[in-house]
């Protein structure tokens, strides 16, 4: 029986597994790391850490399904996107600490790109608004900031890359490639050629030598050596990981969305061979590209989703695990007496794109609870998620029901929140590892064991669904509560 091994490299833990063509979880293994914050809104990781937790974490997962490296038929890399390292091309060394995603330390720059009137150029050339988020200005800041760097890798002896370049690089032996999805997440690619921006390079300096080759996500991407695992397995799948879980969760078809909850919170529409533009400060993106054909999605972004019940649990000291937070939001009948909290711990993302914005709780009087604030965090997350589906329905693209996944939608009050709040249908299925299964899918896809997506999207299967219950006008008040929360944080005040 032929296996697949999905490695999903993420912002919090490395963890790896071995699924069966049935879409079956084998086999497990999960190494988790902290980040480092060498500044207010900087974010960093170690490169040998995000390495070595990956390879012990893919050790782990043969192991705990009881098979050799050799009874793997291919790899499928997924990752965390945007987050940006650059390495030498001799010794695969990195020059710095990988600088994650949700770093805010280019907000300056953002704002000299849009005085300098960059921005309509960035959105019709790359899909994507003036942020932080993005690799761009990250790589720039590298390059101007380390002394030397620019004029390396000007002569070619540096290669820069996303997660999944990195651990392709450090897998193969020097192999120097990326997919679709996650060039489209750096803002140095064009989405509708399909290849580097000239202008974005020029506008950054970027010589074009630093990067990785383009591939489709179901395409060779090489072969991780004999010495990681034990024996070569090819890599035949790559993708982002909000684009991996759109994958894992069938969303195949024009219209059909899914949201993610890990550390931030990710929700996508499969918008077909449109790539919309969106009036809404959205992002239009590549779903996935298969065969040179390419897909794309409408998406948006919320940086704090998982991350804040984190916070409650390691310096709020409010809960002693995650799974506390259900039981908290049943003891207070999900009511927060008007607490509100507006995780914006690094910014805020889509729809307001406000790196400044610091989080905030509001409403608090002399009889609120701990397990209000921690409702009122958990629901944060549905709020949130309702102004990206509100925001996707004004750009023409209404969501009339979400599949759901990540660590967080366990949770069957959040989930039943959510359906509330979003006045629509929610579905989670059986699998919520729907991260790496779409690496797993796209990795048989590109060794021939599958024949198409389509085949593969018979994989997912619904657990449970989330009808909306609540009253209209108890909705809209909850919205507007959580509207003048915003409000307060980013100072915006009516």
């Amino acid at each position: 029986m032929h296996r697949i091994m999905a490695i999903d490299q993420g912002t919090s833990s490395s963890r790896a597994m071995v699924f069966d063509l049935d879409g079956r979880i084998l086999g497990v293994g999960q190494e988790a790391f902290d980040m480092i914050f060498p500044a207010d809104g900087w974010v960093e990781q170690d490169p040998e850490v995000l390495w070595q937790t990956t390879l012990a974490a893919g050790r782990a997962a043969l192991t705990g399904a009881g098979v050799e490296a050799a009874d793997i038929a291919a790899i499928g890399i997924t990752n965390q996107r945007e987050t940006t390292l650059v390495w030498d091309r001799r010794t695969g060394e990195c020059v710095h600490n990988a600088i994650v995603w949700q770093d805010r330390r280019t907000a300056d720059h953002c704002e000299r790109m849009r005085a300098d009137g960059i921005e309509t150029l960035v959105a019709r050339e790359t899909g994507l608004v003036l942020d932080p988020y993005f690799s761009a200005t990250k790589l720039a800041w590298l390059l101007d900031e380390i002394p030397g760097l620019r004029q390396r890798a000007e002569r070619g002896e540096l290669c820069f890359g996303t997660v999944d370049s990195f651990l392709i690089w450090r897998l193969t032996g020097g192999l120097h490639a990326t997919d679709a999805t996650n060039a489209s997440r750096t803002q140095l690619f064009d989405i509708g050629r399909q290849s580097w921006s000239a202008e974005m390079l020029d506008y950054f300096g970027v010589a074009e030598s630093l990067l990785p080759e383009v591939r489709d996500s179901a395409a060779s991407f090489g072969r991780a050596q004999a010495r990681w695992f034990g024996a070569e397995i090819p890599i035949f799948g790559v993708a982002g990981d909000q684009q991996a879980a759109l994958v894992g969760q069938g969303c195949f078809s024009p219209g059909m969305s899914k949201s993610t909850y890990g550390t931030g919170c990710f929700a996508m529409t499969n918008s077909g061979d449109r790539q919309l533009t969106s009036q809404h400060k959205l992002l239009s993106t590549v779903a996935y590209r298969v065969a040179g054909r390419t897909t794309y999605a409408l998406e948006g972004s919320i940086f704090s989703a998982g991350v804040a019940v984190k916070w409650l649990r390691d310096r709020a000291h409010l809960i002693d695990r995650a799974a506390d937070t259900e039981a908290a939001a049943e003891r207070c009948g999900g009511d927060t007496g008007g607490v509100y909290v507006v995780p914006a711990f690094t910014g805020l993302g889509a729809p307001h794109w406000n790196p400044d914005a610091r989080g905030i709780i509001t409403g608090l009087t002399l009889d609120t609870h701990r397990d209000q604030i921690v409702t009122a965090t958990l629901a944060s997350v549905a709020y949130q998620t309702e102004e990206l589906l509100a925001a996707m329905r004004a750009d023409g693209a209404p969501v009339e029901r979400l599949r759901v996944d990540g660590g967080m939608v366990v949770n069957d009050w959040l989930c039943q929140f959510l359906a509330d709040v979003l006045a629509c249908p929610v579905e989670r299925p059986r699998n919520t590892e729907t991260t790496a299964l779409g690496a797993a899918i796209l990795a048989a896809l590109g060794a021939g064991l599958v024949d198409s997506l389509e085949e593969a999207a018979g994989l997912w299967h619904l657990q449970r669904e989330f009808q909306p219950a609540m009253k209209e006008t108890r909705r809209q008040r909850l919205l507007g509560g959580w509207r003048r929360a915003v409000a307060q944080c980013t100072g915006v005040l009516s």
